[in-house]
Parts: structure tokens; sequence; C-alpha cells
């Protein structure tokens, strides 16, 4: 799993102009199983994003398509996590510990 931590790089009025793309983008991978949550952070300096795979240079270059990415209006940080333990409902994304 995957946590990907959006930072606004350039002025919020050029972020909101970005913003429908960006929400077509997200439920374009909405839509491919690839994201389970997001949001915009308080105060607003960027997004959050929850994503499920296991292979880092795919959400890599999902992200880049990102067209806030594309367009140079936020970096991306990402972190890749074993949810280990997760609520009852979100079961089916519960993961083992890789073999050492």
């Amino acid at each position: 799993m995957f946590i990907l931590d959006l930072t606004y790089t350039a002025p919020i009025e050029r972020v909101d102009e970005l913003l429908a793309e960006h929400v077509s983008w997200l439920n374009g991978q909405y839509e491919a199983g690839v994201f389970i949550a997001s949001g915009r952070k308080e105060p607003r300096e960027g997004g959050v994003i929850l994503a499920v795979g296991d292979d880092r240079a795919a959400i890599e270059e999902i992200a880049a398509t990102d067209p806030f990415s594309v367009h140079g209006v936020c970096a991306y940080r990402i972190t890749e996590f074993f949810a280990t333990k997760v609520a009852p409902e979100l079961v089916s994304f519960r993961q083992e510990l890789p073999a050492v």
C-alpha cells in the first residue's frame, strides 16, 4: 500500500484552475481500483491519497500522470507501507509482511 503525499508548489489559484482535471484523474484511478481514499490537507497546502498495489514504479508512473504533476503545481512524496492491521471494512486490503 502507498501513501501519496502531495504538496502544492504553485499558488492556490493555479491549483484551482486544474482541479477539475485532477478530480477526473482521481476518478479514473478509483475506477481502476488503485485509489481507496483521498482528500485535501488542512490547511490547504496539498492532499493525501491512499493507493493499493505492490509495484512502486507503477504508482510513481500513475502519480506522474496527475494533471497537478504534469503542470508542475505539486510535488509528490510516496511512502510504501504494509497494511498488516486494518479495520474490518478494509480486510481485503490487509497485507502480510514479506519473507526476509
